[in-house]
């Protein structure tokens, strides 16, 4: 059952992309995921229940590492064309792996290895495509923001695995949405102050964003909850969303150069199939 959910939040997720490279065109990457969260925490809002205060303070690091990523990865997404981004984001299952190499002493097989060079491969591939489009990765803070956001996304799918052992879904989802608005409101009040301030424009893409993630992080959380769930699978699963986020982006965004990175793509994600087979 969970592998499905997985798969369901897959699809939600790659839609919830192209939702926000869409809500670009009409406000700023704070005004997008602050108005998101928000509406986020109403609809989860008949579910938030009282917790522990430890609890509390494991949410607010949650909501901490998912507002970091979600903001470098819209300035990402707003400063690199969307079927780049999203073929980048697709190597994060990879970097879990190698995080518990350094931190945990872990000995990948000789196949998981195998996996991981496809991965950075596809990368290096990626990045000479990019040049030819124009993009230099090194110079470019499109890039370096999505470093970022991979970076954090990762450690945010370590811990996710971590607190679900003693939390149910809908808290930690409630409650994080509720941490991450407060932090982005934060953030517009500073920017505001130091006169960055940037008007809010209504927009029917605001809402549709908010249904999509908050759908996809239910089932993500609660496949997470399941008995037996393997934590890299889901995470292969949920970046599964890339081909949905390619496809969709490729024909409303008309970029360049799209077969090229569906070649990249499709070696990318033979390596995660490869990695994650042989470490189940």
């Amino acid at each position: 059952m969970w592998i499905w959910m997985a798969l369901a939040s897959a699809v939600l997720l790659g839609l919830y992309d192209v939702a926000k490279k869409a809500a670009l065109r009409y406000n700023g990457v704070y005004w997008i995921l602050a108005a998101a969260t928000a509406f986020s925490s109403l609809m989860l809002s008949p579910f938030l229940t009282l917790g522990t205060f430890p609890d509390h303070l494991r949410l607010i690091f949650k909501a901490f590492l998912v507002t970091t990523s979600w903001v470098s990865g819209m300035i990402a997404l707003k400063l690199l064309p969307i079927t780049t981004v999203s073929t980048v984001k697709a190597s994060r299952p990879v970097f879990v792996v190698l995080f518990s190499v350094i931190l945990f002493a872990e000995r990948p097989s000789p196949m998981q290895w195998l996996g991981i060079a496809a991965v950075f491969a596809a990368l290096w591939l990626l990045s000479v495509n990019s040049e030819r489009e124009g993009i230099s990765f090194k110079g470019n803070k499109g890039f370096w923001a999505l470093v970022v956001s991979v970076f954090t996304g990762v450690v945010s799918a370590l811990w996710d695995k971590h607190i679900m052992s003693g939390m149910q879904p809908l808290f930690v989802q409630g409650w994080t949405n509720v941490y991450i608005t407060v932090l982005l409101a934060i953030v517009i009040g500073i920017r505001a102050l130091k006169g960055k301030k940037e008007p809010f424009k209504w927009h029917w893409t605001l809402l549709v964003i908010a249904i999509l993630i908050t759908g996809a992080d239910m089932l993500y959380f609660f496949s997470l909850k399941q008995e037996g769930a393997m934590l890299s699978v889901i995470s292969l699963v949920r970046r599964s969303s890339v081909i949905v986020t390619f496809a969709l982006g490729a024909l409303i965004f008309k970029e360049k150069r799209i077969v090229q990175k569906a070649g990249v793509l499709a070696l990318m994600l033979s390596g995660l199939v490869i990695l994650v087979v042989f470490s189940v």
